[in-house]
């Protein structure tokens, strides 16, 4: 998939497409399993237009510190080290989960692909193959996520909801042995990890829906290579990257952040851009909900993705949506 050859010096400048062409595209990556699927996936698609990759792996933050996630302390924590990397001429690309990104944007960095988007459900994982209405009361649920454990509580408030680190095969083995009854992850890890026999039920969307991006890549690159952004931009799907950006323009409109108990998911179906979103407080008590549509426009994406966001975030914030995000901080 990618070439093993060394990368080397740029012999000429970035803003040059034929010299873009002819090198290495070094790729950085998180060294976790699903982070090296998203950039080998990445890979892949650029060698089939052509291109000749590199991988270059890297320990985030977040992958060696097991603290629970906090608000402020760790936003980013899955992606700066990536991000520097391009600062810091180690890689062309950058390849993220998208949830991970943080809405804030470096003015060096530029967005420069959102591939075909995976599935976005959540999926909740037991040996019993529990459904939130059948898990047992009281039930210890292991979750990283304040969106996921607040839509539990909303719903389930006798759970014992608790966080927990690590990366997929981190959190299956303290499920396996007994740590948890049971914990929260994407389907679209488990999908592109190959995982079909870990045993799961997908979550309807009207019971967990998902965090702005779930399910999305980010291709990041550096602002002045032009040539780089041009060759990525090939891999941007249209549908996805309109979608991505709604769910994340509401979660900055909102000052929400990537971690606060924010959850968004917008589609395309039959020209139509529709939006559902939820903001929670974090014992799930309080929830405000929120739907609407417009006509799409895909040679306006981006203009439609704005005014669906901003519509949706005037609406929750007039509820008292920021409250709700602020009290969450405190």
């Amino acid at each position: 998939m990618s070439d093993p050859q060394s990368a080397g010096p740029h012999s000429t400048p970035a803003g040059s497409d034929a010299a873009a062409a002819d090198r290495l595209l070094r790729i950085a990556t998180r060294e976790s399993p699903l982070a090296m699927w998203q950039a080998e996936h990445v890979a892949s698609l650029l060698h089939s237009a052509g291109f000749a990759t590199k991988l270059v792996p890297m320990v985030s933050g977040g992958d060696t510190d097991m603290r629970p996630i906090e608000s402020g302390r760790q936003v980013g924590v899955f992606t700066k080290r990536i991000q520097q990397a391009i600062l810091d001429d180690e890689a062309d690309i950058a390849v993220h989960s998208l949830k991970d990104l943080p809405t804030e944007v470096d003015p060096n960095l530029v967005l420069a692909a959102v591939p075909q988007r995976e599935v976005v459900q959540d999926c909740l994982v037991s040996h019993s193959k529990w459904t939130i209405a059948t898990l047992p009361k009281g039930a210890k649920i292991g979750t990283g996520s304040r969106r996921r454990a607040a839509q539990l509580r909303h719903h389930r408030p006798d759970l014992d909801v608790q966080p927990i680190r690590g990366n997929v095969q981190t959190r299956l083995e303290k499920l396996r042995v007994g740590e948890y009854d049971a914990i929260m992850l994407a389907s679209a890890g488990l999908t592109r990890l190959q995982m079909d026999e870990v045993s799961r039920v997908e979550l309807p969307l009207d019971q967990m829906l998902p965090a702005p991006g779930q399910g999305a890549l980010a291709i990041e690159v550096h602002r002045d290579a032009e040539a780089v952004q041009r060759i990525v931009g090939t891999l941007n799907h249209v549908h996805a990257r309109a979608t991505v950006t709604v769910e994340r323009t509401l979660l900055a409109s909102l000052n929400g952040g990537c971690l606060a108990p924010i959850a968004a998911y917008a589609q395309i179906n039959d020209g139509v851009l529709s939006l559902d979103a939820v903001v929670l407080s974090t014992d799930g008590t309080q929830r405000l909900d929120e739907s609407r549509s417009i006509a799409f426009d895909p040679m306006q994406w981006e203009s439609c993705a704005k005014t669906l966001a901003d519509q949706a975030s005037e609406s929750l914030a007039s509820r008292g949506a920021r409250e709700l995000i602020h009290d969450t901080r405190m």
